[in-house]
Order: structure tokens, then sequence, then C-alpha cells
């Protein structure tokens, strides 16, 4: 957001600077033709003025001109054509010459030689084309043509006069168009657009943050709100749309709050209503002379009392209530380990967590505990990696375990359908078919996820992603 709102400053003030240098632009290429058609209209009286003199007359003029000034011309009569060392071609320099050579053709008309050029006062030649304006008396040209130190360059007409003579006129452009410099955006210009953004930047950052602190701290909330429910409702501050988004996160989450708590009311209900009916009837069992009868009422009763702990087990695990804390995960494998290799070498860690990991520590000692269980019940064996991604200034640091057990593995159109509550591939009459739901509940409560995935050497692997939040 901030750079977006220097990028539009930048180019609002380059926009709007470049359509005021194209206004300037215009009125200066408008006054520099006006002031063009005005020299050349006083270059056509000159010539008007030379052609009425006798030709005796002429040089006599020419003379006083020199000596006296009162000319905007420097003026002399050659009997041939001198050949300049033009300019570099420019839009102004072409747009000068269009206008000099239009006007005079116009007061003058159509059947006169006229040829018109710019040349540098260093390379300039006058009276022939051996003589540099540098090598005559300075007298003679500095009411016309000296401008030190700007030395700009210089209009040069020649007319042929109807006697072979070629009226020679020099004069340089009126102020402030007799450099013919190009429209570029002067040095302050640029200047101007770089104090206002500086100027700009502190304000529009200050602004940015103050706008962005909100949301930062709603996905931080929002992230939280997984792992603790119970946590404080947001502070509803910032601008009227963010405080509408806080205010429905907060409502969110005193909805779910209380639909977990109704779930929790209801099971623990229906656990208490059905533990009476289900001893009534174990009593009446025993009332019965069939022992074939007997025990297939206990095995049904057996079974309905399993699948009711089951359902409250799944419950309470998925959603412990303890708070987010600090949780050293070396420190908890390395005892989970020990409380399995009590009688037999079964279970082995591989690597270790750089740091601490916040979560709730008996969430995931029952989701690891899980995993463990079925790794050493399905391959007698488990071993857990501790991959720990944490780096510095990452966004996406990860803490990985992966549980590996060298059992027969599982069908791939399997690997997901395990999860489901209730869903078992072994029948040996043993477990109800919740573990692994339960642990990726667990997981995806911590911001996380649990796959499973068939090793290409054999085994089956659980791979739990814990993310740093």
């Amino acid at each position: 957001m901030l750079l977006l709102l220097l990028l539009a400053i930048v180019l609002a003030q380059s926009l709007i600077s470049g359509i005021w240098m194209q206004q300037i632009e215009k009125r200066e290429m408008d006054g520099m033709l006006a002031a063009t058609r005005d020299l050349a209209n006083s270059a056509a009286a000159t010539v008007n003025f030379f052609k009425t003199l006798p030709l005796q007359y002429r040089l006599i003029a020419l003379d006083q001109l020199r000596n006296m000034g009162g000319s905007r011309f420097f003026v002399s009569l050659n009997k041939d054509e001198i050949h300049l060392k033009s300019i570099p071609n420019s839009l102004k320099k072409e747009l000068v010459l269009q206008e000099v050579n239009a006007t005079l053709s116009e007061k003058l008309g159509q059947n006169l030689d006229i040829k018109t050029d710019f040349s540098y006062p260093s390379d300039l030649h006058v009276f022939n084309n051996d003589t540099l304006l540098s090598d005559i008396p300075p007298s003679w040209s500095r009411y016309t043509l000296l401008m030190e130190p700007i030395n700009p360059p210089i209009l040069v007409t020649q007319i042929k006069l109807e006697n072979g003579d070629w009226l020679y006129l020099a004069a340089l452009l009126p102020a402030p168009y007799m450099t013919l410099d190009e429209g570029t955006a002067a040095p302050h210009q640029y200047r101007f657009i770089i104090l206002l953004t500086i100027i700009l930047f502190p304000f529009t950052f200050a602004l940015v943050r103050w706008q962005t602190r909100p949301l930062r701290h709603l996905a931080a909330a929002a992230v939280s709100l997984g792992k603790d429910i119970d946590q404080p409702p947001l502070p509803e501050a910032g601008a009227s749309e963010i405080v509408a988004v806080t205010r429905a996160i907060n409502i969110m989450q005193q909805r779910i709050r209380r639909y977990i708590g109704d779930r929790e009311k209801l099971f623990s209900s229906i656990s208490h209503d059905l533990k009476t009916p289900i001893t009534r009837l174990r009593l009446r069992v025993e009332l019965l002379d069939d022992e074939t009868q007997i025990d297939k009422f206990n095995k049904d009763l057996d079974d309905l009392e399993m699948m009711v702990k089951g359902a409250l087990q799944t419950v309470k695990d998925t959603h412990i209530h303890e708070n987010i804390e600090s949780i050293d995960m070396n420190r908890l494998l390395g005892e989970m380990a020990e409380d399995y290799n009590l009688l037999e070498p079964r279970v082995t860690i591989e690597g270790h967590c750089r740091h601490l990991y916040r979560g709730k520590p008996l969430a995931l000692k029952r989701c690891i505990a899980n995993l463990i269980d079925n790794a050493i019940k399905y391959g007698d064996q488990a071993r857990v990696i501790v991959m720990d991604d944490l780096e510095k200034n990452s966004k996406t640091n990860m803490l990985y375990l992966y549980v590996i057990d060298e059992g027969p593995g599982l069908p791939e159109h399997q690997l997901e359908k395990v999860f489901e509550p209730y869903y078992r591939l072994s029948h040996d009459g043993t477990g109800n078919g919740l573990g692994l739901g339960i642990a990726r509940s667990i997981a995806r409560a911590h911001g996380g996820d649990l796959e499973l995935e068939n090793r290409p050497q054999g085994g089956l692997q659980a791979i739990l992603s814990l993310p740093r939040n």
C-alpha cells in the first residue's frame, strides 16, 4: 500500500508537470514563432530598403550601419553566396526557418532566391567564404551579433538581388528564444517532485501504518483463534471497515464457543443418560438362564459402551481446554520414548527441535501418542524424526515430525479414509478407529496438518506439520 501510494504521488506529479511543461512549451513555441515573424518582417523591410537605393549608395549605407548601429542585422553585400556550417537539426530550428522563408516569400515575392540557415559564431563566414566573423573588427558586429559568453546560433538570410549580388543579413533571435534550446523539464521541476515526495513520504507511511496495524492484529488473532477459542475478544479499532470485520470475528468466536460448550454438554448428558440403562440391562442379563444369550447380550452392551466412550473421547481430545504455552518438544518426545521403552526399545528419536514450540501440551502429547501407538501396533517399532525449519525472518517456519514404522503400509485409496471416525482396517478387536481422526483434528487445531504416506522401501510414515506463528 505504501509503495502504491508513493507511486501514485510520483505519477501524479509527473503527469501534472508534463502537462504544465507542454503548456509552457506551447506558449514558448507560439512566442518564438511570433518573434520570428517580426524578425522576418524586419528583414523584408531591410531588403526592400536596399532594393530602393541606387547601387552607388548601398555601400555607403552599409558603412553607416556598421559604424553607427541602428539595425538589428549585420548586413553586407557579397558577390557570391556564402556557404554556412549549419548547426545540428532540431524541431525549433526547422520551425524558425520555415517561418522566415514563408514570411520573406510573402513580403518579397516568390521569384527571389532566398537562403536561410543557422550557424554558430565561431563557424560563421562573412563577406566571402574565407573570412570568419572573428576576423573582422569587433565594432562591426557588436551591435547585432555579439552575445558573449552565450554565443547563441546566428540566423543568416541570403537573398540574391537583381544585379547578381547577395544581400547578407545575420541576426540573433530575440530573447529568450535565441538559444533554440529544446523544451525539457527544468532541473527545479525535478527537485520540486523529489521534495514533494520526501515531504509526503512520512505522512503516507504514518497513514499506512495506522490503517494496517489493526489488520496485522486482526490477522494474528484470527490465526490464534483456531488454537485458543477462549482468547479475549479483539479490540474494535481502526477504520470503519476494519471495525466491522473485527466485530464479525468477535461474534463468530462467541458463536463457536457456545456451539462447543453446547456440544460438550450434549455428549456429557448422553453419556450420563446412557450409563444408567446400560447398567440396568447388564443386571437384567444376569437374570437370564441361557449362557449363550448372556454372552451375546454382554458383547452388544460392551460395544455400545465402547461407542459412547469413543464419542466422548473424540469430543474431549480434539478440544482440550488448556492454555497455549511454550513446549520443550525435545523433552516431551524424550519422556514419551522412555515410557514406551520401559520393557524393550521400541521408539527412537532422531533430530531435535531448535526452539520452544507454542501450543497445547496435552493435546500434542495425545496426538503424537496416537501416531506412535499405531506405528508400534502395526510395525512393531516407531522411528520419530524431528525437522525444525525455523529460519530467521522467515514467514513459513514449520516443525515437522515424521513417525515411521516398518509395517506393511496401507493401500493408496485408504490413506485418507482411515481418518474417518470409527473406520478401521484391522479387525483384531482392539481400538475404536478414532485415533488418527483425533490426531489430525489436534494438528489442524494448531494450524498444521497430518498426512500419511507409504514409503518406497516399505512401511508407513505419518507426517505431522506444525506451523510456528
